[in-house]
């Protein structure tokens, strides 16, 4: 989204992000849920992600947003994922499957 040009007659807009002081976390988990206004994003760490049966999972981290900023968000993930992959692969989901890939 940063990359791209803007439309003619539209102004250019250059954001300027502070991130002094912000504190990384580490997520593996991550559940959507909505209500008719805002997107909700619960991250968490799933300690173990090839276990069967039930998982317990903390969420740690929540982030409510609008449904515009969801949107770009999908859309700047979307456009970071299609990169990665260009680069290094398709990136398996299936968590079974990317185990018996990586163990042959």
């Amino acid at each position: 989204m940063a990359d791209e040009q803007p439309q003619e007659g539209q102004n250019q807009v250059q954001v300027v992000v502070d991130d002094t002081g912000v504190l990384p976390s580490y997520s593996n988990f991550c559940r959507v849920t909505a209500t008719p206004e805002e997107v909700i994003l619960d991250f968490g760490l799933n300690p173990q992600p090839f276990a069967m049966g039930r998982q317990d999972v903390k969420a740690t981290q929540r982030i409510v947003m609008n449904f515009y900023t969801a949107k770009r968000l999908l859309t700047a993930l979307g456009m970071t994922i299609q990169r990665h992959e260009g680069t290094f692969g398709s990136i398996e989901l299936d968590v079974q499957r990317r185990a018996t890939t990586h163990t042959h």
